[in-house]
């Protein structure tokens, strides 16, 4: 059985997906993030600053999948935490988000970014990838579309008559 079946649940309602735990000082950003993983059924636990988020993750007993910190945050930085965090759970994956302007951040091999401003489309789809790595791509069918082919709906019926036609 797929893990998408498994965690249907008998209403036919998507039953709630991985933990996320998100960190941020500003209220209005942790609200609205909190919001659209919740939308889309994350368990979501929200913390306003590291030291809270380091708590909150050891004290929670279930598996947190992921982190998602602001990159700047006073009293410890979100690097600070997920540093401190994955000690205890190496295999978080982690995603660090920042308005951050200027510069190159430069992050722990498998971290994550995520520059801000971002829709929630790009906050949804990076939480699926690093929640669910093993999860195949609702675009699958499109990532083995040879480029000619006629069908593949990355080229325009025009383009793509002409390319069918050149290969004959």
């Amino acid at each position: 059985m797929s893990d998408w079946w498994s965690r249907m649940e008998p209403n036919g309602h998507e039953a709630l997906k991985a933990t996320v735990l998100v960190v941020d000082d500003d209220p209005i950003v942790r609200n609205l993030v909190c919001r659209i993983l919740k939308e889309t059924n994350y368990n979501v636990l929200s913390a306003e600053n590291g030291p809270q988020g380091l708590e909150m993750s050891r004290k929670f007993e279930g598996e947190i999948r992921v982190l998602l910190s602001d990159f700047q945050m006073p009293e410890m930085s979100g690097i600070d935490l997920a540093s401190a965090i994955t000690v205890d759970r190496p295999q978080l994956k982690v995603l660090l988000m920042s308005g951050f302007p200027k510069g190159l951040l430069v992050l722990n091999e498998g971290w994550h970014f995520l520059a801000k401003p971002f829709i929630a489309s790009q906050l949804n789809s990076l939480i699926e990838t690093l929640a669910y790595p093993d999860k195949r791509s609702r675009f699958a069918s499109l990532e083995n579309a040879e480029i000619g082919d006629v069908k593949s709906p990355r080229l325009s019926p025009e383009v793509a008559r002409y390319r069918a036609l050149q290969k004959k």
